[in-house]
């Protein structure tokens, strides 16, 4: 598998941003989307890595079940210029069928 760095370039109308609220809620609304654009990619940085990753699984799994997957996943860190910290981020492209 080939590593791939994330950048900026990517079409935010087709982005989720995950945010630090229900599962569900956000499976919810990335549904709403992916109905009407095919396509979504779920972004997410540090601490909200897992619920991008369950979200995903929620959609794919059990919404919509045989009608949608897991198109690419992409994984990056950047260090921050403040503190020096590490922060890992993720893109899930989902596509639906």
């Amino acid at each position: 598998m080939e590593l791939q760095e994330i950048n900026g370039s990517e079409n935010d109308k087709d982005s989720y941003f995950i945010k630090d609220e229900s599962v569900m809620t956000s499976a919810v609304d990335v549904l709403t989307e992916i109905s009407s654009n095919k396509r979504i990619v779920l972004k997410a940085e540090g601490s909200l890595i897992p619920n991008a990753v369950a979200v995903a699984n929620i959609v794919t799994e059990n919404m919509l079940k045989g009608n949608s997957s897991i198109d690419n996943i992409k994984l990056d860190s950047n260090i921050s210029e403040e503190d020096g910290q590490m922060i890992s981020n993720i893109e899930i492209t989902l596509l639906k069928n």
